[in-house]
């Protein structure tokens, strides 16, 4: 299988023993989770879902930039978030960036997330 790494410091760093986003037999692409982290200062993004929410999509955007693609290319979706209450304020800022090109997507509640933040979102696109 060929595979190829993707990094782009538009992006945080990864964390931990993982790879932003892999390319698959050049042409899928699979981005890994990405958290609010400002990858200008490397701190967290704090506040309200919507500030979360922006910086994590913005994050994920970076990645799937860097492999050549846009929001266009991404067909799948799978968001984490720590309190379904924030599900209709998180959708307010995912549909800015995703109204014209709509990927699958499934939404799950979770008891954490790495660095205690409230959203995580992973996506896989075909470039």
């Amino acid at each position: 299988m060929e595979k190829e790494v993707v990094f782009t410091e538009r992006a945080p760093a990864p964390i931990g023993p993982y790879s932003q986003g892999v390319i698959a037999e050049g042409k899928f692409l699979f981005v890994s989770g990405q958290i609010p982290i400002d990858p200008e200062t490397g701190e967290l993004v704090n506040g309200p879902i919507e500030a979360q929410a922006e910086r994590a999509i913005r994050n994920l955007l970076a990645v799937v930039e860097a492999a050549g693609g846009s929001a266009r290319n991404i067909v799948k979706v799978t968001v984490y978030l720590r309190d379904m209450k924030g599900y209709a304020r998180f959708n307010e800022v995912y549909e800015r960036y995703f109204s014209t090109s709509r990927p699958a997507r499934a939404v799950v509640e979770v008891s954490n997330l790495p660095k205690g933040v409230d959203v995580e979102i992973e996506a896989v696109a075909v470039l």
